[in-house]
Parts: C-alpha cells; sequence; structure tokens
C-alpha cells in the first residue's frame, strides 16, 4: 500500500470549493434495508405522538435497527441540535455546528453516522482496521463516553465501534482493531497518530469525519495533530463528509472549517447563556474556613445524591474527596493523577449511585457527560470564565433542570463579575443560613458509607507516580514518545492549578 499516494495536500489557506462543487455521491438507499431478515421489532412498536414545533425520531425515516435502540433508550424527542442537524447530515453536507456540551449533539452525530453505514454497506469481505467513520475528541473521557454511547445506539445494528485513547493498554486497542472490521472509530489525537505511524490503522477509507469539541482541541493545542491526521483521510468534499462541533465560533474555529469542509451548512443553536437557563444559579458568599462545613450541611439537607464538586487545584480535590470520605460521605476522585482503569471504574460507580459526590478538577471533569447530575458545586470559582460555563454544564443536559452552588470566599470573589460577563447571567450572591453553618459534630459521620478510602487513593496516586517514572525514562527528543507522554495524561502531584496542567492533561 503506497501511503504517500493516499495521503492529501492540505495546507492552512486551502479554501472550500465553489457553491457548484460536486456534492458527495449519494447513492440510493436500498429500501429493503436488510429486512430480508426476520425482525423480532417494529417501528409501530415504539409510539410517539406527534407535537406541534416537537421533532420525532419517526419523523427522520431512520432503519430499524436504530429506531430500536433509540427505543430502548427511551428518547423520543429531537433536541434542538438533533432537530437542525439530523436531516443535513443524512443528506451527506458538511456541518459546522455551534452547540455547548449536554445539548444532545453526541447522538446527532452518531445517528447520522450509523444511518449512513446501514444504508450504503460495503461488500465483504472487508480488510481490518480501516474504520468507516471516524471521530476525534479531545480527551479521554468524552472520547469513550461517545464510544459508549455509539455501543448503545448499534446495539441491533451489528456494527463495530473501536476506542483509542491515551492511558490504557496499547497492545489491547491493537487486538480490538485486529478482531472485526471497524465501523466507528473514536481516538484522541495523540493515541491515533501512534497508531497511524505504526501501520495499525488506515483512515484512507474514511468516509465520515467528525470533529468533537475543536474549541477544545484549539485551545488545548491538538490542533497540529489533527492536521496530520486528516493528511491520512480522503480529501474533503465527494470523498468525506466532515461534521465539525464548536462550543464557539471564533475567527480560528471558522478558518479551520474553511479548511476541512466544503460548503458547510453553519448551524447555530443556543449562546453560552442560553444554555444555562434551565440551570439555577447561585453564589454563596463564605469564609475560606467555613467551606467544608457549608458544603457538607448543603449535601446533607438537600439531601444530594448525583454532584460534582469542581477544584481549582489537584491538592485541593485530593484534600477535599478525603474530608469528605472520612465524614461518611459515597465520594471519589477524579483528578489528573488517577490512573486510567481507576477512573473508568469511578466513573461507572457515579452511574450506578454507589458514589453520589464526584470530587474533580477541570481537565478531568470536561470529560464527564452524565444525565441525571443534580448538583454542581463549585468549591472555588475557576480562574477562566470559560471553565464555568464547561462546569455547570454537567448538570442540566439535554434540557433537564439542575442546579449550580458556588462557594465565594476572601481569596475568589473577585471572580464573580468576570463569571457574569462571560456567562451573560446576573448571578444570586447570597450569605448562608444558620443551619448551613452549624457545626459538623451535630451529625456526626458514617465512615462506614464512604466508598474510596485513603489507602486507595494513596495507592492511586503511587500508581501514577511509578508510571511517571517509567515514562522518564523514555527518550524526550523522540516525537512518538513525547506524542505518547502528552496523551498517557498522568503528572506527579502539584500544586500547579488545573488551568496551567491543560495543555499536559
Amino acid at each position: 500500500m503506497n501511503t504517500e499516494a493516499q495521503t492529501q495536500t492540505e495546507t492552512p489557506n486551502e479554501q472550500p470549493s465553489s457553491g457548484n462543487a460536486e456534492r458527495k455521491p449519494r447513492r440510493k438507499r436500498r429500501d429493503s434495508r436488510g429486512n430480508s431478515r426476520k425482525k423480532s421489532w417494529s417501528p409501530s412498536e415504539f409510539v410517539v405522538p406527534a407535537v406541534a414545533d416537537k421533532k420525532r425520531f419517526h419523523d427522520f425515516n431512520l432503519p430499524d435497527d436504530l429506531m430500536h435502540a433509540i427505543a430502548d433508550l427511551g428518547f423520543e424527542y429531537c433536541t434542538p441540535i438533533q432537530a437542525a442537524t439530523i436531516e443535513q447530515a443524512l443528506e451527506g453536507k458538511d456541518l459546522i455546528a455551534k452547540a455547548q456540551t449536554g445539548t444532545g449533539k453526541t447522538a446527532s452525530f452518531l445517528m447520522g453516522i450509523i444511518t449512513d453505514l446501514l444504508d450504503f454497506p460495503l461488500p465483504e469481505p472487508r480488510k481490518l482496521a480501516e474504520p468507516r467513520a471516524l471521530i476525534i475528541a479531545p480527551t479521554r473521557e468524552l472520547a469513550l463516553q461517545i464510544a459508549a454511547d455509539a455501543e448503545g445506539l448499534v446495539r441491533y445494528a451489528g456494527m463495530s465501534v473501536v476506542s483509542l485513547v491515551g492511558g490504557m493498554d496499547f497492545d489491547k486497542q491493537r487486538k480490538a482493531l485486529a478482531k472485526a472490521p471497524v465501523d466507528i472509530l473514536v481516538a484522541t489525537p495523540g493515541r491515533l497518530i501512534d497508531f497511524v505511524r505504526s501501520k495499525d490503522v488506515d483512515l484512507y477509507h474514511v468516509e465520515v469525519l467528525v470533529l468533537d469539541e475543536a474549541d477544545r482541541m484549539l485551545s488545548m493545542g491538538f490542533i497540529p495533530d489533527v492536521r496530520t491526521i486528516i493528511r491520512h483521510t480522503p480529501r474533503k468534499g465527494p470523498e468525506r463528509q466532515t461534521l465539525l462541533y464548536s462550543a464557539t465560533f471564533s475567527e480560528e474555529i471558522m478558518q479551520l472549517a474553511r479548511q476541512w469542509t466544503v460548503d458547510p451548512v453553519q448551524i447555530e443553536i443556543e449562546s453560552e447563556s442560553q444554555v444555562t437557563d434551565n440551570i439555577s444559579q447561585k453564589v454563596f458568599l463564605v469564609s475560606a474556613a467555613d467551606k467544608f462545613k457549608l458544603l457538607r450541611n448543603y449535601l446533607r439537607i438537600n439531601n444530594v445524591e448525583r454532584a460534582i464538586v469542581f477544584c481549582n487545584r489537584r491538592h485541593e480535590a485530593r484534600d477535599l474527596a478525603e474530608k469528605l470520605r472520612r465524614d461518611g460521605v459515597k465520594s471519589a476522585l477524579m483528578s489528573g493523577e488517577i490512573p486510567q482503569n481507576k477512573r473508568m471504574k469511578t466513573m461507572d460507580d457515579f452511574r450506578s449511585g454507589k458514589i453520589e459526590v464526584l470530587v474533580a478538577t477541570d481537565v478531568a471533569g470536561r470529560g464527564i457527560h452524565i444525565d441525571g447530575v443534580s448538583h454542581v458545586i463549585n468549591y472555588q470559582l475557576p480562574e477562566d470564565p470559560d471553565d464555568y460555563v464547561h462546569r455547570i454544564g454537567r448538570t442540566g443536559r439535554a434540557g433537564a433542570s439542575g442546579t449550580s452552588i458556588a462557594f465565594a470566599c476572601e481569596n475568589d470573589s473577585f471572580m464573580i463579575p468576570e463569571v457574569e460577563a462571560g456567562t451573560g447571567v446576573k448571578l444570586e450572591c447570597i450569605h448562608p443560613d444558620a443551619a448551613l453553618l452549624e457545626d459538623l459534630s451535630a451529625h456526626p459521620p458514617q465512615a462506614e458509607s464512604a466508598v474510596q478510602t485513603q489507602a486507595e487513593i494513596q495507592d492511586d496516586v503511587a500508581a501514577a507516580d511509578e508510571v511517571e517514572e517509567s515514562a522518564q525514562e523514555l527518550k524526550p527528543e523522540q516525537p512518538e514518545q513525547k506524542d505518547l507522554l502528552a496523551e498517557v495524561n498522568i503528572q506527579g502531584v502539584s500544586d500547579t492549578t488545573d488551568t496551567q496542567q491543560k495543555k499536559m492533561d
């Protein structure tokens, strides 16, 4: 296989084709969609009444196998981003969509991909490690969540979903690629480049490319890696459909969109401030010394069962998680110092309810996409107003209601005006009442209910340190090894802010 012949040449100044450019050729959909097989389920079993101003998934003529999965998941009506993008994607058009996390954008591009792959199957036998759809995400947690969502939607479609992310066993991921032909590949940039360079994956047959959270990839310095990856895919336009999702339409993002898409449909759903309309926001004015007392009493009085508490620094998150554990709260730590396998177990426990409070830093928290989070609590106000929006976006997902609480003390209250300016929302600032500042001795802890013990936390940190020491033995001048280290994302415990760690994480 001649890799150079397959690799497209892409320059920073590449401009989209004219309005008369050839569109991606659309083959006629199979009338049967595989209906020659005996079906045990029919869309008639999934009844969703028509409602004015609401779009149903029935209205898109999606394949039965996909509709069956949608019915199982309980999806009835489209979110605004789904209603606006699914039809465009099904027509083979390139898209650039402005949408925040929690708006249903992941399901929107997955449904388009699955429909396309079902309607236009490739002849058998297919080669291994040649994905038909490629989804690139900036963080491991987000990539793994997208892969999990994809698995849920292809459960009846007989498709293969593979994820390639740093911090996990390389050989196991290689074996997953070789197990069966890959339909949907979800990856982070650094790890995907490793597989491309080792020739374990061939991207030249990618039909649909999705760039999720492009603004985050830009801010985290991943765009050079993304450029390298895109050069190994078919040419934009007739040979490759490209869908780009971003929380902002900055000039840099629009320039990237012009380079990577052809005549894209531009969709803007909601501004950041509009996204937070369904989230109740409140700031408690409290001294630094009373923050833990306030947090513990708030969780108890409000019977909070699924909350994420954000801290600015790793050592602060670690200390807070330990204090909550000692006080009997079912809690766990989520930060860059925790090994990936432990993170995955923690997320599973959080979904199942075994863990009620997740203490997180911003980098680790960006990949948390779990429905049903009732509260987001800013133990410290973030040093970047944009991080405030991303934090509270963990609650109030897909139109559900949510609650955001922030603790502002003498050390961070100066950030309130900046947060208000960044969100366009006037925050309600109040002093906590006496019950919220009650002495904790009145409610003794139940230590046996804690989930993650101090020994476990120390083991996690020790394991991360051990991996880091081994990683330091690698020669830093070798590009592939540096890419791997950047993706592994295991740093020593430090007192730097989470904002300063973003590019390392």
